[in-house]
Parts: C-alpha cells; structure tokens; sequence
C-alpha cells in the first residue's frame, strides 16, 4: 500500500496533423506537473505520431479504436482533456456531435462529463476563415471548451489553459 496521492490523469487526444509527431513533448510537460497520461488518436493521426515511442512514455497503449465490452479500459477517467493538436474535422465533427471516431465520441462524451478541455488548433488559415469552423470554435466555447490559438501552438500552452479548472476537476 502507498501513501502516495492518486495521479490525475490527462487524456490527450492527438489528430493527423504535422505536429502531432511533437506531441511526446506535451506528455513529458504534463508528466512534469505530475499528470498520468494516455494518449487517443484519430485513426489519421495514428499515422502522425511513434505509438512505441509514446506507449513507451506512458505506460500505456494509444487509444484509436472501440474496446469490445468486455474488455477493460487502459484508462481510468479523464480528470482534464487536451486535443493537441485539433484539425479542422474533429474541431467540425465535435462541435456537430459526430462521434464516428472514439476520439470524437470521448470528447463529446467529456462535455456531459464536466472534464476541462484544453484545444490546441493546427487549421491553416484558409480553412480557419470557413464559415463551419467559426460556428463550430464558437459553439465549443460556449461549451466550455479552452482554446489556444493558431498563432500561439505551443505544447505547454494547453495546460496552462487547464490551470484553473483542473484544481476544481481533481478535487470533484
């Protein structure tokens, strides 16, 4: 038995974006504020990022598909979420409810689960000015959603947005 505190724990949720191979340099910044953490990908970002290298990381395997019911989630709940970095469709897909992905499912899921959510957009500028993608930013906000800008992507940043509300979250 221990008497060390349980971790939080961080889901991050990584999309096919040309970032998202940096996204080990988010895990280590959140394990150095002593998160525990466990990465779900898009099934496009899959392609985007080093699964051994980030398993290796954390411990745990990446998340990118549906468990069966029968078998147990790798995971526990999600104290805080960060969607690093967010493409255009699953900023889109979120926003309409479209959980065809588990990494859109769980994000919609964490809004009726009261988790903060940290984004971290990566749209280029074209896409940032469809009409779509507005409507969608401003309806994730109104959610609560925490977002970061295009202009400022930075690693770090998505759990500086958290700051504040992770206090409230963990001690739920």
């Amino acid at each position: 038995m221990t008497d060390q505190p349980k971790k939080p724990f961080l889901y991050v949720v990584v999309c096919a974006a040309g970032n998202a191979g940096d996204v080990g340099k988010l895990i280590t910044a959140a394990q150095e504020q002593r998160w525990d953490v466990g990465v779900i990908a898009t099934p496009q970002g899959l392609g985007f990022v080093d699964a051994d290298a980030l398993t290796s990381l954390t411990g745990r395997p990446i998340r990118s598909a549906w468990r069966r019911p029968d078998v147990t989630s790798p995971f526990p709940p999600a104290d805080a979420m960060v969607v690093a970095p967010a493409t255009f469709n699953t900023i889109n897909k979120w926003a309409a409810g479209i959980a065809d992905t588990l990494a859109v499912a769980t994000l919609c899921e964490a809004y009726g689960a009261g988790v903060p959510t940290a984004v971290l957009p990566s749209v280029n500028a074209a896409l940032s000015l469809h009409p779509a993608y507005r409507e969608s930013v401003e309806r994730l906000r109104a959610m609560g959603v925490l977002f970061g800008t295009e202009e400022d992507f930075r690693w770090e940043h998505a759990l500086e947005l958290l700051a504040p509300a992770v206090g409230r979250a963990v001690g739920r």
